[in-house]
């Protein structure tokens, strides 16, 4: 809870982060959420201002946040729906469903705060 709520402040500062998707600081859902929940979680999603190939290269620079379909563990995983779990949804559905090619899921684990905000900084600087 605290890596992932700190991780979506420092991500929504920055500006190649076009939407975080994360009800700790999306006031839409912060007071259900605060109603529902002892945290605000663990998971997010973000849509990063680039292509497919940008996107592609994001996830290859990332060193502490694991390339996978299964998120929700302890360690730090990233989903690329589009290219995972969405493939075969035509691009124009997936479009019309948010499903967008810069769309990808964090599932934010117990590391080193400094290491994972470091690791995305990095990726997203690569870009």
């Amino acid at each position: 809870n605290e890596n992932a709520l700190k991780i979506a402040d420092y991500l929504n500062t920055n500006p190649k982060i076009l939407k975080i998707h994360y009800p700790g600081i999306d006031p839409k859902y912060i007071e259900t959420a605060s109603k529902q929940m002892e945290g605000m979680g663990g998971m997010m999603s973000i849509v990063i201002d680039t292509n497919i190939e940008g996107i592609n290269k994001f996830l290859k620079s990332l060193n502490f946040f694991t390339l996978a379909e299964s998120l929700g563990g302890v360690e730090s995983l990233i989903e690329h729906p589009a290219i995972m779990t969405h493939a075969s949804v035509p691009e124009e559905i997936r479009n019309e469903i948010g499903i967008v090619d810069g769309l990808v899921r964090l599932s934010v684990g117990i590391e080193t705060l400094e290491d994972l905000v470091a690791d995305l900084d990095n990726a997203l600087t690569d870009l």
